[in-house]
């Protein structure tokens, strides 16, 4: 094989459907296999600790049905890592079901379904700690101690290639991942036929988000990655898009402390050395990127753990007054809570939009906020009663706030509402960690099933 095609029609699947005009422009161009990404960490700890989807299932399943029978009618691998937003085990069950379901629908030739879990049983942490294994923090996190491990509701393991790779070798022709690196999902298979793992990385880090390698912007569309021995080339699917070498460069650099540095299980791209050349209208060459093998194996690790229930208010604020002295509004909420339910057992957050209410204290303007505000409460407590009042008084009470200078006894603020609405329980992150591994595919457990008829 001179060269691999792999196409992505969306870079968080079911997340918003995919776009099929260009897709089906993408299953034209002759790809050899079709892959998706369907997860990230973006969202939040809710859907990992709840064990839920973002997303609505008929979305998801719009995606995969598209996925499906394209890549059956025209006899190339399907592949799915992350499924469900999270990767956890019930969620590649859900994916497995949607699979042979649609099989049965289209009533599709039979096909080998793998699929895998990379659930992590913390018992297996436990031991790991306790024998002296450090699992090490990322972002600055201290080290894993089992008090966090005890927090966690559930663990996923982010798996590289590994998986996919021994999946491929069995012979499946759609793959239902668990947890996975985004890029790991299309260097497999580049992997996998012999490409070189400098370009096999890079070919995944250009895809996994689909078209936002593209210019001018445009979610949801495919783009066409073609690795060969020398290089890999992305186009865009989509007439109106073009991959660019400012698109294709700059999207190299999206979500990167490092903009030059990509780790995955079992080493790290570098991407310092990379050259991007025109190669046509619509696509970009690159060269130069470098696949660095670690000494070690580390596997990340992401864990979630309940904090409680949660109820949400929102109120607006015009009055110059009262936004210049929007501290003390909230202070004086926050005291009517304490008064209640005194300071610990719950938890009362204000974001402030309008001023701070994207960036936080980071925020450069912070002193100089809009002619309006819109104050979002969050009430989180161990049980929904506790947390709706919580959020009720530290809503409420800004209307009631004091401030100096004020004669008048009419409120300040305006509800949209008048209640508060009960939300997602609130999670937090337990574990932004990694762990040494003996074995690659030590915490990810293939499966190879059948479906169709």
């Amino acid at each position: 094989m001179q060269s691999l095609k792999i196409i992505c029609p969306n870079g968080h699947l079911g997340f918003a459907p995919l776009r099929t005009a260009s897709f089906q422009l993408g299953v034209a161009a002759g790809p050899h296999y079709i892959a998706a990404d369907s997860g990230s960490d973006d969202v939040g700890p809710v859907p990992l600790g709840a064990d839920i989807c973002t997303s609505p299932e008929s979305w998801q399943r719009h995606d995969l049905e598209q996925m499906l029978l394209a890549s059956r009618k025209i006899g190339v691998p399907m592949i799915i890592g992350s499924s469900g937003d999270t990767g956890s085990n019930s969620r590649v069950d859900l994916y497995v079901r949607i699979i042979k379901d649609l099989a049965a629908k289209h009533g599709l030739k039979k096909f080998r379904l793998g699929y895998f879990y990379s659930e992590v049983d913390p018992q297996y942490l436990r031991a790991k700690i306790r024998a002296g294994d450090k699992v090490l923090g990322l972002d600055g996190r201290p080290d894993l101690a089992e008090s966090e491990l005890d927090a966690s509701e559930r663990i996923v393991a982010m798996a590289g290639v590994h998986p996919f790779i021994a999946l491929l070798r069995q012979g499946a022709d759609v793959i239902i991942g668990g947890r996975s690196s985004d890029a790991a999902i299309f260097a497999a298979p580049a992997i996998h036929h012999g490409f070189p793992e400098d370009l096999s990385y890079y070919l995944g880090k250009v895809l996994e988000c689909a078209s936002f390698c593209a210019e001018p912007y445009g979610g949801k569309e495919t783009v066409l990655g073609e690795i060969t021995r020398q290089d890999v080339k992305v186009t865009a699917m989509h007439p109106p898009q073009r991959c660019t070498v400012a698109s294709v460069a700059g999207h190299a650099m999206y979500e990167r402390s490092n903009p030059y540095q990509e780790f995955v299980a079992g080493g790290m791209l570098d991407m310092t050395h990379c050259r991007y050349e025109q190669f046509d209208e619509r696509t970009t060459r690159i060269t130069g990127p470098r696949f660095v093998p670690a000494d070690v194996t580390r596997v990340k690790l992401e864990g979630s753990g309940k904090v409680g229930e949660r109820y949400v208010g929102l109120c607006g604020i015009r009055d110059p007054y009262t936004i210049a002295n929007v501290d003390r509004v909230i202070e004086w909420a926050r005291n009517q809570v304490r008064e209640r339910f005194g300071s610990a057992g719950y938890e009362l957050h204000y974001t402030v939009y309008g001023r701070d209410g994207v960036m936080g204290e980071l925020e450069p303007l912070r002193d100089k906020p809009g002619h309006e505000l819109c104050v979002l409460v969050q009430g989180v407590a161990p049980s929904s009663e506790m947390a709706e009042e919580v959020a009720m008084i530290g809503l409420r009470q800004m209307f009631y706030a004091r401030l100096p200078d004020v004669k008048g006894t009419a409120g300040s603020v305006a509800f949209p509402l008048d209640e508060v609405l009960r939300a997602s329980p609130a999670y937090r992150w337990t574990l932004n960690h990694t762990v040494a591994v003996s074995d690659p595919m030590e915490l990810f457990r293939t499966h190879l099933s059948e479906a169709g008829i």
